[in-house]
């Protein structure tokens, strides 16, 4: 693919880095960490700035309420909100990044027209309901039963590790139909209202001291059958579609600011004294930040293909398990050195630049499970991409 700007495109990174410039500033700094129901205005707030400014949803096909944009004005909208350090979309991730564009391509005409311009807007919140205590990796041992009555589904069971489902308003929610079949056959995608009777949700404290996760327990919650993605027992197929989404493109936005992470690792290294000056004098520790760059440089082209291959075909690209394993790493890796580069007063937190550096620490342990572990990651590389045998 051709990676260089047209003038067009340039003319189009002016209009996003000024409409940027002020709505960042005025949108202001986000809530205290867990505080969820202010964390939710503030994110769905700028969530409908973006839809009003035309801002929301860059990559969706008009006729679904974006616009449609090129591959190339959808990156240079990334690299300007990553250059602006714009509100990360927090609460509106599973919908805009993955819900969303799996009802683009897998839903009915009615799911569409009712949820995907509310996702658009800020109005609904989505989390995610496919882990469960004893299917994590093994996503299809999923044992979360729905029975059909008549018009509806009635689901009992547990799921974990859904993100956010605390100020969720739906869920994307994976369910077993058919106890009896091979269990990749027997799976269904389904949307549940997390407004009803029967849905509990519990946030869990993680290692950060924040509550980002929740358990939900479902005991005889209804789902319309009108609220089913794809056929009965076709959940496994819907599942890998929403799956390619969350591992490939919806990791573009975070990939990008990679980059601001390492600038604020250079910057903390040249303001933190050593015996011989700075820490940023230690040729080793350049050498490393200059690997760093080269591998994120490296990835948001592989990121910049994907995008392009999925415009081109209208699915994720399968390099998208290849990018989401090297993101998890290198995220890992630039939060360990800016841990180790601030030293001591890391540990206690001694100023504010100290604590977020030791709270990214905490929370980049995740990246190499969440959203598929990296062993799971590697086993897709081998398989999908090279072609290997199981």
């Amino acid at each position: 693919m051709d990676l260089t700007y047209t003038d067009t495109d340039e003319a189009f990174r002016g209009q996003v880095r000024a409409w940027l410039e002020v709505a960042v500033a005025q949108h202001g700094a986000p809530p205290p960490p867990g505080d969820w129901p202010a964390r939710r205005a503030y994110d769905t707030a700028w969530q409908r700035k973006l839809h009003d400014a035309g801002y929301a949803g860059l990559h969706w096909p008009e006729a679904f309420g974006g616009r449609g944009l090129p591959v190339s004005q959808q990156l240079v909208y990334l690299e300007e909100y990553a250059r602006a350090n714009a509100p990360y979309i927090s609460v509106n991730f599973v919908g805009m990044m993955h819900a969303g564009p799996t009802l683009i391509a897998e839903g009915t005409d009615e799911q569409r027209a009712f949820h995907l311009p509310r996702i658009l807007a800020g109005q609904d919140v989505w989390c995610q309901g496919f882990s469960e205590p004893e299917a994590g990796s093994d996503l299809a041992s999923l044992r979360t039963r729905a029975v059909r009555e008549g018009d509806e589904y009635i689901v009992n069971g547990q799921k974990i590790w859904s993100t956010r489902a605390h100020v969720a308003d739906f869920c994307e929610l994976l369910v077993r139909t058919d106890a009896d079949a091979p269990k990749h056959k027997g799976i269904t995608w389904l949307i549940l209202d997390m407004h009803q009777p029967g849905v509990e949700v519990r946030p869990m404290r993680t290692i950060d001291g924040e509550s980002h996760f929740c358990e939900v327990f479902l005991t005889d919650a209804r789902v319309p059958v009108s609220n089913r993605v794809g056929a009965e027992n076709d959940g496994w197929r819907v599942t890998n579609v929403t799956l390619r989404f969350e591992r490939g493109t919806a990791f573009a936005q975070h990939i990008i600011t990679l980059r601001s992470q390492i600038r604020r690792l250079v910057n903390i290294a040249q303001g933190t004294p050593t015996e011989a000056g700075c820490a940023w004098d230690d040729i080793s520790l350049r050498k490393t930040v200059g690997r760093l760059v080269a591998n994120v440089e490296a990835l948001w082209r592989m990121t910049q293909m994907g995008i392009a291959e999925a415009e081109r075909t209208g699915l994720p690209a399968r390099s998208g398990s290849a990018v989401k394993l090297r993101y998890s790493e290198l995220t890992q890796e630039i939060a360990d050195l800016t841990l180790r580069t601030i030293g001591r007063p890391a540990l206690a937190g001694a100023t504010s630049i100290a604590s977020e550096a030791a709270r990214d620490y905490l929370w980049s342990l995740q990246y190499t499970i969440a959203a598929g572990t990296s062993q799971i990651q590697r086993n897709l590389v081998a398989e999908r991409i090279l072609g290997m045998p199981r």
